[in-house]
């Protein structure tokens, strides 16, 4: 997600006026993006067959939702925080974009894990 990647390094190279609201916006993005990661290369190197004693589908859709949940909520602390600093305010926008595309990456791996599973039975 470069969305992610784009909001924090927006977040990391303004000047700051509430430290607490900022840091928390730059670990939330960074957990988040290495999350993703690290599905990626689950699926990648298909890491998945391997472990079969962790459910993946629903692990994945797991972290998507707390993931978007904590996004959404470090966006809106960001943007409220603000105070029209162009490089915060870019930050918080794209965080929310990354939040919508969290949804519909949740949705996806829903859709392709769950339905696709249970039709094919």
């Amino acid at each position: 997600q470069i969305s992610l990647l784009v909001g924090f390094i927006s977040v990391n190279n303004s000047p700051w006026t509430d430290y607490s609201a900022y840091s928390y916006f730059q670990i939330v993005t960074m957990c988040d993006l290495v999350m993703i990661l690290f599905f990626y290369i689950i699926h990648i190197f298909k890491i998945y067959r391997k472990l079969t004693c962790v459910s993946w589908p629903l692990a994945e859709f797991l972290h998507y939702l707390i993931g978007t949940i904590l996004l959404l909520i470090a966006s809106i602390v960001a943007a409220s925080q603000s105070y029209n600093l162009t490089g915060l305010v870019a930050g918080a926008t794209f965080g929310f974009l990354a939040t919508v595309l969290c949804v519909l990456s949740m949705w996806s791996s829903y859709k392709v894990s769950c339905i696709t599973q249970s039709t094919s039975k």
